[in-house]
């Protein structure tokens, strides 16, 4: 069963997929989902604006080539900048999720 992802997390999950090597958008967010072990599932509609977006702000680079099926894609790669923001946004997570952890295993006092 696949899972929606939170708010805030597509970019972190994007820059992750793209840092295991450069990928052209549809096999993001293939990647994505393998990665997850088939738990998330990105919708289209939601990847290529955000594909765009971490393009325009220097986290990703492109070019177009030819995609296994021959046809021509645009396939994205991580920059030195977009390396930096994934760790520092995995690391903001590892942090949440810890904080999180320890607040939903609290016990009641009563």
């Amino acid at each position: 069963m696949s899972q929606a992802i939170m708010p805030g997390t597509l970019d972190l999950l994007i820059l992750k997929s793209v840092s295991l090597g450069k990928e052209h958008g549809y096999g993001v967010l293939l990647r994505i989902e393998q990665i997850s072990g088939g738990a998330l599932m990105i919708e289209q509609g939601a990847l290529y604006p955000a594909l765009y977006r971490l393009e325009s702000r220097g986290w990703l680079k492109s070019e177009w080539g030819i995609s296994d099926n021959n046809r021509r894609a645009k396939f994205y790669e991580l920059t030195a900048v977009g390396r930096r923001q994934l760790k520092q946004e995995a690391e903001s997570w590892r942090k949440m999720a810890e904080i999180m952890a320890l607040a939903l295993g609290t016990e009641s006092a009563r």
